[in-house]
């Protein structure tokens, strides 16, 4: 039975065939950790916000679970999976492309929200006159 956060065996089958091949295509070097536990070490980390440090050591060494999700964004892996899975959904009638949208907003604080310091100088001397005049 998978953990809380991990992939049931019919999710992984669904999408297993996106990711690249642990064994290089035949190539050259040792063959990859299995996608899976990576996957779902992954999966751990963005659904409990802890560092990657603290991944469970059942998902294999943090450093390697780092480096897969890194590889993934980079060769484009993660778009291919949202891609495939938006495209299965709406073949089966189960999603319009006008009921989901992806919101990249930021949202900016001022530097004195971020702990830098007050100005000084004419304006802040006028504001420090008013309060202590009453």
């Amino acid at each position: 039975m998978p953990q809380r956060y991990e992939l049931s065996q019919p999710q992984w089958e669904r999408i297993a065939a996106l990711f690249p091949s642990p064994t290089h295509h035949g190539g050259r070097g040792r063959p990859l950790e299995d996608h899976r536990r990576i996957l779902n070490g992954i999966l751990w980390r963005l659904h409990t916000g802890a560092p990657w440090r603290d991944i469970p050591p059942r998902y294999g060494p943090w450093e390697t679970v780092y480096g897969r999700f890194r590889r993934w964004r980079r060769d484009g892996t993660w778009a291919k999976a949202l891609t495939h899975l938006l495209q299965d959904r709406e073949r089966r009638g189960q999603l319009g492309r006008d009921l989901w949208m992806v919101d990249a907003t930021i949202i900016r604080a001022t530097r004195a929200a971020g702990g830098a310091e007050k100005k000084s100088g004419r304006g802040a001397a006028a504001g420090r006159a008013k309060a202590g005049a009453t």
